[in-house]
């Protein structure tokens, strides 16, 4: 290990930013906006997240050529961009999509490659790639990306720069131990982690355990914003060579936090050293942001996932259907929180089994909200159906609900609105939903919702204000989907309690029929998995919708249609 002599401060600005996958030009836009604030704070080195230039997940974005050298050409612009508005003295480290030039054992030549540019003086000076392609989960890489398998490294200010991309830090490995091999200094790491409920604060206790490792300090910078199913919440931070929290910044929100950062002068040579062109001013203030609560911290991941889903896709507003339960009005006052009420359609509709108490609750959570409101009355259509087809039963039920998703589509159609799906994570788990019917939209904000936690938020939302924007009696009467008389969920499922418990098990843990039996009545369980296992061609009818669980339907539980194992 090299020595080291004496200490120097470096002053590093993290910069949380919020681009949209493909958005070259607007998402370089924000990354100058973001190097013009890290400028006048005085610091030396900006750290932007993975992908910053193109977002996250690309997909296969990555795989089209065409895509690669835009993203490449863009990304040299764009340094030259920065110099000539005076920005260029100023380094940065910026994630980017670039591809391969040579030909590799493994590898054709044009191979993708997640990448980091270090920016200076108008060049990319050098390229860093990322070593450990993650394939789990949601991540996809190895399918996308060609492995990097060199480190680098460069001198600012006489110290040393190592650099990672985020899965380089969650392993053991490549570029922390290649930074611990050199001598201690500073680990930038680049990174686009989702946002994911009921995780210990991993993030936090990784990144001490590799500063630690490393015998440096880190920097971990995370994108913020929406992408289709995932949220990314941000939550950037800086831990000293001990482990000690230097910065902490917010959850959900984007922003650039600098932070001062002792770090020893390195004796090594680099062939990359950038001397710092700012004058010492005024230390920043500490920042340490410490995580929400359970709650807040899902309700910002909803609010923005659903904001960035209608913003980035280039709606004006949302339309829902407003039947007076809990599930429409958890969604409803998610929309108005993400929008604003102004941009907020609801419709109800019943039926002759609509209850009075429903209508009014439709009507209640309207007037709280200030959403815009009509009512659409289904039972004249209701009965001209039923003059030609004479339907009986569940087929009568699913033909009410149908009718509901034609209105939304239909006033969808005509005035532009995206319409918002109201499902939960327990319904969509067994089925209990209609294809063409409530499943209709075009995003779903509760998808990933278990039902006792649409009423958890529900409860919090009206504690916590503005207002109390649902009403209490949605909140309190026994679900319904009410389709016929005097129905309740209960007739067709077991208590949610009992419910979300035996998924959060089959679901998020792939636990069996035999370890559900050791908790659960076994024939309840039995039932909930055949449930679970049947609806597999619903879910992939449904809209998408935030992932906020560590097993969401879609990205990350992917079974087949048609197979022909059953639990016994």
């Amino acid at each position: 290990m090299a020595e080291s002599t004496g200490d120097t401060t470096l002053r590093v600005a993290l910069a949380q930013i919020n681009p949209t996958v493909g958005d070259l030009s607007a998402n370089a836009s924000l990354m100058t906006q973001a190097l013009r604030e890290a400028h006048s704070a005085g610091a030396d080195l900006v750290v932007f997240p993975e992908l910053a230039l193109d977002g996250y997940p690309v997909e296969d974005l990555a795989l089209r050529p065409s895509f690669q050298r835009a993203s490449r050409a863009a990304m040299h612009a764009w340094a030259e961009e920065v110099h000539a508005l005076g920005l260029g003295d100023l380094p940065c480290l910026v994630g980017y999509l670039d591809h391969s030039d040579e030909l590799r054992a493994d590898q054709p030549a044009g191979g993708p490659l997640n990448a980091a540019a270090l920016v200076h003086d108008g060049q990319v000076r050098a390229r860093y790639v990322k070593h450990h392609l993650p394939n789990y989960g949601v991540f996809d890489e190895a399918r996308y990306f060609v492995a990097g398998d060199t480190p680098v490294e460069f001198l600012l200010g006489g110290a040393k720069v190592s650099i990672a991309i985020c899965e380089d830090l969650w392993r053991a490995g490549g570029p922390v131990a290649w930074a611990r091999e050199t001598g201690p200094g500073l680990l930038a790491v680049l990174n686009a982690s989702p946002y994911e409920r009921s995780k210990d604060d991993t993030r936090l206790a990784l990144c001490q355990a590799r500063a630690r490792e490393a015998g440096s300090a880190l920097v971990y910078v995370n994108l913020v914003g929406g992408q289709d199913e995932l949220v990314f919440d941000g939550d950037s931070m800086t831990v000293d060579a001990d482990g000690s929290v230097l910065l902490r910044a917010p959850q959900f929100e984007s922003g650039v936090f600098t932070v001062d950062i002792s770090v020893p002068r390195s004796r090594i040579s680099l062939p990359i050293r950038i001397e710092r062109s700012h004058a010492p001013s005024a230390t920043p203030p500490s920042m340490t942001r410490p995580r929400v609560d359970d709650l807040t911290e899902v309700h910002g991941a909803l609010v923005l996932g659903l904001r960035d889903y209608v913003e980035k896709n280039g709606f004006a507003s949302v339309m829902l259907g407003l039947s007076g339960g809990i599930d429409s009005a958890l969604v409803a006052s998610l929309a108005c929180d993400a929008l604003g009420a102004d941009r907020v359609f609801g419709v109800g509709m019943p039926s002759r089994y609509s209850s009075e108490h429903s209508r009014s609750d439709a009507r209640d959570l309207a007037e709280r909200t200030g959403l815009k409101f009509r009512e659409v009355p289904i039972e004249p259509m209701f009965a001209a159906c039923q003059e030609s087809l004479a339907l009986a039963g569940l087929a009568a039920e699913n033909l009410q609900a149908r009718i509901r998703g034609m209105i939304l589509m239909s006033l969808s159609n005509a005035e532009g609105h995206l319409v918002l799906a109201t499902g939960n994570k327990s319904e969509l788990a067994v089925g209990y939903s209609t294809i063409y019917g409530d499943a209709v939209g075009g995003f779903a904000p509760i998808k990933d919702v278990p039902k006792t936690l649409v009423w958890e938020l529900a409860r919090w939302r009206n504690d916590v204000g503005p207002g109390q924007p649902i009403p209490p009696s949605s909140i309190t009467k026994p679900p319904s989907a009410e389709l016929r008389p005097g129905q309740l969920d209960t007739d067709s499922l077991p208590d949610y309690a009992e419910l979300d418990a035996m998924l959060e098990e089959y679901v998020s843990g792939d636990h069996d029929l035999g370890h559900l039996a050791t908790r659960f009545d076994r024939e309840t369980a039995r039932r909930v998995i055949a449930l679970t296992d049947r609806a597999e061609y619903k879910r992939r009818q449904y809209p998408p919708g935030t992932k906020i669980s560590l097993r969401a339907f879609g990205r990350d539980r992917r079974l087949p249609i048609t197979h022909h194992w059953h639990e016994s």
